[in-house]
């Protein structure tokens, strides 16, 4: 993915309408005419592992980016909910499942491509439980859903970059051993 500066886009003030708004800094546009500067700041992301009975529970992607590749379950926070409330959130709207209870892991910046830009996020990574007779099925983004035995994950095998990151570090360094 073509590194661009973040604003490349937006040609125009989005204050007085001016074409001078130019590069600032790495991650701002300032208008020299009116003075607004715009900071293009990452967007909060959130994805879950759910592991069940020595499982992984992955989605298939049903919508670009990545289409028909696995994901975890996840997705945007949206504006006015916590991280955590937003993780709750996708894992129900993906899955159908209410996460009992969620534990944070890590967190990668990430950049993901989408209605033709490139949106920088910091996708944080949870375990979340849910209850060993709960019934997921898929929804949202999710094409569906299956449960993958822990030594059968293959990172290669999921399409966005951060995710595909995650997994991988979630197998080298915090997966729960027998």
């Amino acid at each position: 993915m073509e590194r661009t500066h973040p604003l490349d886009k937006f040609h125009y003030c989005p204050v007085c309408g001016s074409g001078a708004f130019i590069i600032n800094n790495v991650k701002s546009k300032k208008c020299s005419h009116c003075g607004f500067t715009y900071y293009a700041n990452p967007s909060s992301a959130t994805a879950a592992f759910i592991i069940r009975n020595g499982c992984l529970l992955v989605a298939r992607r049903a919508k670009e980016p990545a289409k028909g590749t696995l994901d975890l379950p996840g997705g945007f926070v949206d504006m006015d909910e916590t991280v955590e409330e937003g993780m709750m959130r996708e894992i129900r709207e993906e899955t159908g499942l209410e996460a009992r209870s969620l534990h944070y892991l890590f967190s990668l910046p990430n950049l993901y491509e989408y209605s033709g830009m490139i949106i920088h996020t910091l996708d944080m990574f949870f375990t979340a439980e849910v209850d060993d007779d709960a019934v997921a099925h898929a929804d949202d983004d999710a094409a569906s859903l299956q449960w993958i035995p822990l030594s059968e994950v293959q990172p290669a095998h999921f399409g966005l970059n951060s995710i595909r990151r995650g997994v991988e570090r979630f197998i080298k360094e915090l997966l729960p051993r027998p």
